[in-house]
């Protein structure tokens, strides 16, 4: 179980974001919000190629993978990674389906951690994120985005994650990068690049 979590944290964050970030006012946080929730309720479907890069304290070097990442409303979600190595997990029908280089498992997806994970992965994508009442939201910008920061309230939850940040290009209301720090200090990032949106996806791509 524990190291399933950390494979969800694994997956879940980025940003390599150099500028400096200042607090939004009310009013931008408000406008940005309601700028989000509007443009991206009418998304079905999420596709888009991604570079992760792990940074891990007792390592040198940084652990970077490629992959695509697929969602499709209202619970669906796919990660496949195919360089250096292929893996999959798919979230499907409060399940958890991984597919690790052949070896095939389930995990139930029920647990209060997997399905805020979850939750807040495809709340990205329509602007439901803002809502959830486990997290509280801090947000920010700088000269290239607009940035929601998600600090979790449940102890539970911050056993395995300290923050989570979403960045949006100014401009648009789709993340470009994720951003996430783990209790540990080790952190991920998730650039996101040739996103397409409401285009067809073969069921294929939610199976192992």
């Amino acid at each position: 179980m524990i190291k399933n979590i950390a494979v969800l944290a694994y997956l879940l964050v980025s940003s390599l974001i150099f500028a400096q970030n200042t607090a939004m006012s009310g009013a931008e946080a408000k406008a940005f919000v309601t700028k989000v929730s509007s443009e991206t309720k009418e998304i079905k479907s999420l596709q888009a190629d991604f570079t992760q890069t792990k940074k891990m304290d007792f390592l040198d070097k940084s652990i970077v993978t490629y992959g695509k990442m697929s969602l499709k409303t209202p619970n669906m979600l796919s990660w496949k990674y195919t360089k250096p190595y292929q893996y999959s997990i798919v979230f499907k029908d409060n399940k958890i389906f991984i597919n690790d280089q052949g070896k095939k498992s389930s995990v139930d997806a029920k647990s209060k951690t997997f399905e805020k994970i979850n939750k807040l992965i495809v709340g990205s994508s329509n602007g439901q994120m803002f809502n959830d009442p486990e997290f509280s939201v801090t947000y920010l910008k700088n000269a290239n985005f607009n940035i929601a920061k998600f600090t979790p309230k449940s102890a539970q939850l911050l056993k395995y994650i300290k923050q989570i940040e979403l960045s949006f290009p100014k401009g648009q209301s789709t993340v470009s990068q994720v951003n996430m720090t783990e209790a540990s200090g080790d952190t991920t990032n998730i650039v996101f690049k040739n996103t397409k949106i409401n285009a067809p996806i073969a069921a294929s791509e939610f199976s192992l």
